[in-house]
């Protein structure tokens, strides 16, 4: 039965009823700015299950930097890749970071401890994950002193609109203690649901038709009394897979998305100790 798309059903900071033009968030991500010095960038965690669709994001956003479709992220990295957007002047002031994604099985897939491990900034950039053992102090990939540049200022769990409801227990099981990880260190957390024109005809033949979605909407309920993510934090997006041209209405989800990652830390309704001091590194003027 096809999805009924007659009129919005909901929707949250990226939807059509409150999405910022695709220019007005270049500008901003060009604009931003750390105010702590000793701060280079915000560093954003992608984290998910295998074939989440989380190095597709991250060219996807690289695509929409640059209005040209781009493919710089390997996606099916094992490693701890590190992606740092830029337009054709300067190097914009975050990074993403990529890892192994989760599998339900102990020896396959990146760890719990190692994904613990790189939110408080011990795992250097280029490491590869080892399925069979996690990071540990004596490895070459550990970092034993941690600079606030090192550390995650942002987790984004992503996860395909479609598996949400399919998704083994397991891996949510390890997707909870992630986020109670983060939680702990006070890192401010959203989530990505992808693929949306695979889950739904309608959003495939008009993207417009996202936040109609009745189909979607649920999946969104679901996907946060999963984890306990805000449905307000979780963000439908399609990626640039198939396309050899951006397109001005797909951008302008992905980067409200990235914008809304980016401007987390000033939203937080409670700042606890550990993350006063990112609140002030990432404070825009």
């Amino acid at each position: 039965m096809a999805d009924a798309v007659t009129t919005p059903v909901w929707s949250n900071s990226s939807g059509p009823l409150n999405r910022k033009s695709t220019e007005d968030n270049l500008n901003f991500m060009k604009s931003y700015q750390p105010r702590n010095k000793e701060v280079k960038h915000l560093r954003i965690l992608l984290h998910g299950p295998v074939g989440a669709g989380k190095s597709s994001f991250i060219n996807s956003v690289d695509s929409a930097l640059r209005g040209i479709v781009t493919s710089r992220a390997e996606t099916d990295a094992t490693s701890g890749e590190k992606l740092h957007p830029k337009d054709h002047q300067s190097f914009y002031s975050f990074v993403f970071n990529d890892i192994m994604g989760l599998e339900n099985n102990a020896d396959n897939g990146v760890h719990v401890e190692d994904i613990k491990l790189a939110l408080r900034g011990h795992v250097k950039d280029g490491y590869k994950f080892n399925p069979y053992g996690p990071l540990t102090k004596n490895d070459q990939g550990y970092n034993s002193n941690p600079s606030l540049d090192d550390k995650v200022h942002v987790l984004v769990c992503v996860v395909p609109v479609s598996s949400v409801s399919r998704l083994d227990d397991k891996v949510v099981q390890k997707l909870r203690e992630v986020r109670l990880a983060a939680s702990d260190l006070g890192i401010p957390q959203l989530a990505i649901l992808t693929k949306v024109d695979q889950a739904c005809p309608e959003v495939r033949s008009n993207i417009h038709n996202l936040h109609k979605s009745k189909k979607l909407k649920g999946q969104v309920e679901q996907f946060s009394a999963m984890l306990g993510i805000p449905i307000k934090s979780i963000f439908l997006v399609k990626n640039y897979e198939s396309e050899i041209s951006t397109s001005d209405d797909i951008s302008r989800l992905i980067l409200t998305t990235l914008r809304q990652m980016t401007v987390s830390l000033l939203r937080q309704t409670v700042f606890p100790q550990a993350v006063k001091c990112l609140y002030q590194c990432f404070s825009t003027s």
